[in-house]
């Protein structure tokens, strides 16, 4: 080998690690899937683990089985003008602070059932003009949004509405004379 060739990869390994130390390897990275939105993979999974308190998985699929997170992230990032997703991300930053004042343990910590009590009084958080007033009107925002696309999404999904109230465009015919017993599954009609 020559000796130029051994000063050129010399050179470039002490580049190298000479860069690694700058390297920041433990933040979360942004999703770039939502243009509008600065949400990282840890967000994404606290709202994952919020619509799944919403509605979770029984005998039939939940929201989190149904992706329902990224139907919320979706519906914000292209339907919410820049001051309400502004207010959607801000009460997504303040909510672990929220819960660990509220109850004293990291959201994912807590049972099922503090959790709902939790997004419920969440929910009823008022906010005024003071820095905190606002802090809890985020959190009230963003919660009450979420509920709200989650039952959406949800809803609307294609299992929901091919194969636990399966959908029909037409409605069905009229026949008066049935028996309440002898009624089926009910059918949403468009």
């Amino acid at each position: 080998m020559n000796r130029r060739h051994a000063l050129r990869h010399i050179a470039l390994i002490s580049g190298g690690l000479a860069l690694i130390p700058s390297c920041d390897f433990s933040k979360d990275d942004i999703l770039a899937a939502y243009k509008n939105l600065k949400v990282t993979t840890s967000q994404k999974a606290l709202l994952a683990a919020i619509s799944d308190t919403i509605i979770p998985a029984g005998e039939i699929k939940g929201a989190l089985d149904l992706e329902v997170p990224d139907f919320i992230l979706v519906m914000v990032n292209d339907c919410f003008i820049k001051e309400n997703q502004e207010k959607f991300t801000a009460g997504l930053i303040a909510f672990p602070d929220y819960v660990q004042k509220t109850a004293g343990k990291k959201f994912d910590a807590l049972s099922t059932k503090e959790k709902e009590e939790l997004i419920l009084n969440g929910t009823k958080l008022e906010g005024d003009d003071t820095p905190e007033g606002k802090e809890r009107g985020n959190i009230a925002y963003f919660l009450n949004s979420t509920k709200r696309f989650t039952i959406q999404g949800y809803m609307a999904s294609e299992y929901i509405q091919t194969e636990i109230i399966p959908y029909s465009l037409i409605p069905g015919e009229y026949n008066g004379a049935v028996l309440i017993t002898d009624l089926q599954k009910p059918r949403i009609n468009g």
